[in-house]
């Protein structure tokens, strides 16, 4: 492996100078520079930038923990980091936790050992202690699109609430009466934040019976078969689905189809986060979406305004709105359609 002495003999420099000029630090002559920098080439040195990183306690390295790599939501919201990032010389570490609390833990320690400068965290559930550990070790740390109870730390997330109560009153004006949520796990905020919104709407329209409607599951796309099945079996058997997210939204398609119930002349169906256009050019899913690009692009330029001190004086709770896209999975109930 090729050292920087090696470079220095070549250049026929002390290593204080090839120092020098890897770091832009002290003066060092063109002409120097330039036998410097040949010798880097012509070797194919790469510099050790970790060992004086650590010097001024920096790494110029975040991290990006997110639950689910496979859910464009989430690509789309690294997209947003990393092009911030690489704005202020930053670069990034990817931890996809797949809602493991288990495997949330192995890349904390992980990062812990690596002295990431910041952390922009996804967490796996609503655990404060998690989130004031990585505070006790001096991280810097935003939270991104969930929020965790009884902790202060800065946050960047959609309007979960907003969202799904627009959602829910979307199939209220349809003529829906009979209205089930398709809901993640319970200790996480997304999923608690879409299900009042669901309730919200449901009380105001007078709508209390559907109120026992919520079927608890997971984000995961393989894990929510079960739970449309257990909904569709309730009676009287719901006209319309609220899906908390894209995923459990395909699951839900998926298991309509096997039933033999077409969507939406027999069961209307919204959701968050639909797949993006440059994915699927003919969407057809109502959806709530989120601006996922922004939201990563925000939470990096507040993590790096921290860490750069340059950032506001209070802890920020970004809530960024969300659009209701109106599709063709949304329609009124086919009793009401028919007389209409």
């Amino acid at each position: 492996m090729t050292t920087i002495r090696d470079v220095a003999k070549q250049a026929g420099v002390a290593t204080m100078t090839v120092s020098r000029v890897i770091n832009n630090s002290g003066y060092v002559s063109e002409t120097t520079r330039a036998k410097v920098e040949a010798a880097i080439a012509d070797l194919g040195y790469v510099p050790n930038m970790l060992g004086p990183s650590l010097r001024f306690n920096q790494t110029h390295t975040i991290a990006l923990i997110i639950t689910d790599i496979t859910n464009p939501f989430w690509t789309t919201v690294a997209r947003g980091v990393e092009d911030a990032a690489q704005e202020k010389g930053y670069s990034v570490i990817l931890c996809n936790t797949d809602e493991s609390v288990q495997k949330q833990e192995q890349y904390l320690t992980m990062l812990r050992k690596r002295r990431t400068d910041g952390m922009l965290f996804v967490p796996a559930d609503n655990n404060a202690d998690i989130v004031r550990s990585i505070q006790e070790q001096n991280v810097a740390i935003v939270l991104l699109d969930r929020d965790v109870p009884n902790v202060d730390v800065d946050i960047v997330r959609g309007d979960s609430f907003g969202g799904a109560y627009q959602l829910s009153q979307h199939l209220v004006e349809l003529g829906h009466q009979h209205i089930a949520v398709l809901s993640g796990p319970k200790n996480i905020s997304t999923s608690i934040e879409r299900v009042a919104g669901f309730r919200r709407a449901m009380e105001e329209a007078n709508l209390n019976h559907n109120l026992d409607n919520i079927y608890w599951g997971s984000f995961s796309q393989t894990h929510n078969y079960p739970l449309m099945l257990e909904a569709l079996q309730a009676s009287p058997r719901p006209t319309a689905f609220l899906a908390v997210n894209n995923f459990i939204a395909n699951s839900a398609l998926q298991t309509l189809s096997e039933a033999e119930l077409r969507v939406p002349e027999d069961v209307s169906i919204v959701t968050f986060d639909s797949i993006p256009e440059i994915i699927n050019p003919n969407p057809f899913l109502t959806a709530a979406i989120q601006p996922a690009y922004e939201m990563g692009y925000q939470a990096t330029q507040l993590l790096l305004a921290r860490l750069l001190k340059k950032g506001p004086n209070t802890l920020q709770k970004i809530i960024l709105p969300i659009k209701i896209i109106k599709q063709q999975s949304s329609a009124p109930p086919l009793g009401l359609a028919l007389n209409s």
